[in-house]
């Protein structure tokens, strides 16, 4: 077991923080966490980027601080084409992001809990370049189960 200051450190060692190493590409979701800003009419921001030769999301982990809408930026650096299929409330979203290039999606993940975003193109996932949204919060109580109140830490 590491902590988490170690972790990086034992990630390069083993090889399995950068792409054509021990795997061809990070062990999913061992990259930065980022978290999402909020507008004043409570719409949420945030920006991903995929970073040259590196095929992961920058941050890999997206924290929103409650449920609703999220206007994401992507950015691809590398110079390989990717995509990403998203997680949206009603349908996914798909964005095609040629090399060097942006893009923006408007996303409603209204509960709380992780959502995975992933490029579905080439192996792109095989080799790491998925992400997660995780939406902080409780769920509303028309949503809860119909039980008695559980422990809370």
């Amino acid at each position: 077991m590491t902590t988490a200051q170690d972790r990086e450190l034992l990630l390069d060692e083993l090889g399995l923080n950068a792409q054509n190493k021990a795997g061809l590409g990070k062990v999913l979701n061992t990259g930065s966490i980022g978290e999402a800003t909020e507008r004043d009419d409570g719409t949420m921001e945030a920006t991903v980027r995929i970073k040259p030769d590196e095929i992961c999301w920058d941050p890999s982990i997206l924290v929103l601080p409650h449920g609703g809408d999220l206007e994401l930026t992507l950015i691809n650096d590398d110079q390989n084409t990717h995509c990403a299929l998203l997680p949206s409330n009603g349908d996914r979203k798909f964005i095609w992001l040629v090399n060097h290039s942006k893009g923006k999606a408007l996303l409603n993940l209204d509960g709380p809990g992780y959502y995975w975003y992933s490029s579905p193109t080439g192996n792109d996932e095989g080799r790491g370049l998925t992400g997660t949204i995780v939406v902080l919060g409780d769920v509303p109580p028309e949503a809860r189960l119909d039980r008695p109140d559980q422990p809370r830490p």
